[in-house]
């Protein structure tokens, strides 16, 4: 026996060993409240759906087309359209929608769709906002020939002038008998640039500044190619 009487324990545990494994039980449990944390959070964003599709419209440019997206008579999300008219989006709860179209000069569109967990509602080329009759810009011209004749058969274009100063195409037309030819626009305000073609001919080109619904006329006046 040790001195003072006390029996040594044999099976003790070793206090580096005691120490190693409070240490091993702690980590276990901050690992387990972490995993407990992220699996909600994991398993919620696996329940979301979404819902993409592209946007055609009767006149103008489709981009900046408003989407809005609504349940039981609440708004929960909203986009824009690009420039190609395409709207993507993500997070939805599943459920019933309903969707509003909306951009001015055309008329507003409305449709529901059903988004299911984990999956993408795909529109696809299915939405088309027609022209507003009521809030239409229009283009309207005439081609001449240098002797002040109308020039029918004639190739017009109409581009729109972005804020950089480049270029995009919007829509062409060929004049009728009398020379004359007409674009149909969205009343917000832009510049357009208007050219007229023909063989043998220079082209001619004219800009238009639009801003409300209105009818903006332009003359254009094709003289032989030197």
């Amino acid at each position: 026996m040790p001195p003072g009487g006390r029996k040594k324990d044999s099976k003790a545990m070793p206090r580096t060993e005691i120490f190693s494994s409070k240490r091993l039980a702690a980590t276990v449990a901050l690992a387990l409240s972490f995993l407990a944390l992220a699996l909600p959070a994991a398993a919620q964003k696996a329940e979301t759906g979404g819902v993409r599709g592209r946007v055609k419209v009767g006149a103008g440019d489709p981009e900046g087309i408003a989407v809005t997206f609504r349940r039981d008579d609440q708004e929960v999300k909203s986009a824009r359209t690009n420039a190609k008219g395409e709207f993507e989006v993500a997070g939805l709860a599943p459920g019933r929608y309903s969707l509003t179209f909306r951009k001015a000069g055309l008329q507003v569109g409305r449709m529901n769709v059903e988004v299911r967990p984990g999956k993408f509602v795909s529109l696809k080329d299915k939405l088309f906002l027609p022209v507003d009759e009521g809030a239409i810009a229009f283009i309207r011209g005439s081609v001449f020939t240098q002797a002040g004749g109308s020039f029918a058969g004639a190739q017009v274009e109409l581009e729109l002038i972005r804020g950089d100063g480049s270029l995009k195409k919007m829509d062409s037309r060929v004049t009728n008998s009398l020379g004359q030819f007409g674009f149909r626009l969205t009343p917000e305000p832009a510049r357009y640039r208007v050219t007229a073609k023909a063989d043998g001919m220079e082209a001619a080109t004219a800009e238009v500044s639009v801003d409300s619904a209105a009818i903006f006329r332009v003359a254009l006046t094709l003289a032989p190619r030197k």
